[in-house]
């Protein structure tokens, strides 16, 4: 009767939510990227032309309201006009926090880059409404919940890593 009180195994737990997370961050693949041809024969990830057009007008209206004049101002002044370097920039970096979350693929490393995402997007759009606050803290309570129970561990390719290179310091401190 208790058992259904327990959590057991809870870093399976940890591990499921961290690939429900890496599929929602992956899922930018579908819309955001696409693939070219750089210097004619080298295949390389770059923002869909649609994402490179939505992308500064979001931004701009972002920036409109606005409540921090220092973030607001690097919005409007440097975001805006490389749009289509952060546009590459943001796609590349929501897939790849993506697939390290989804296979546990060097976890630490995808929280972190997952947590600055969230909270620069978050201060961007944290005025419109409250649902985009909670929102963005949930992900952010998520995304720290990952990098500090090294959630990779249990059902990821971090967990083949430390056990096929015990004595890295360099995958146990990534991994």
């Amino acid at each position: 009767m208790n058992d259904f009180r327990m959590m057991r195994a809870p870093q399976r737990w940890i591990a499921a939510q961290r690939m429900v997370v890496g599929v929602w961050f992956a899922k930018s693949i579908l819309t955001k990227i696409t693939i070219v041809l750089a210097g004619g024969f080298f295949p390389v990830p770059a923002a869909t032309v649609r994402w490179q057009g939505v992308m500064p007008k979001l931004i701009a209206k972002y920036a409109a309201d606005n409540p921090f004049p220092w973030y607001k101002s690097f919005l409007l002044d440097t975001v805006v006009p490389n749009s289509h370097i952060f546009a590459t920039l943001t796609a590349i970096g929501e897939v790849a926090v993506g697939i390290s979350l989804l296979f546990g693929l060097l976890t630490p490393l995808g929280a972190f880059f997952g947590l600055l995402q969230v909270i620069f997007y978050g201060m961007a759009v944290q005025q419109q409404s409250t649902g985009q606050q909670g929102f963005h803290i949930m992900l952010a309570t998520m995304m720290l919940t990952f990098l500090f129970t090294r959630a990779g561990r249990e059902w990821g390719v971090d967990a083949k890593l430390r056990e096929r290179y015990p004595s890295s310091k360099l995958v146990q401190l990534l991994t």
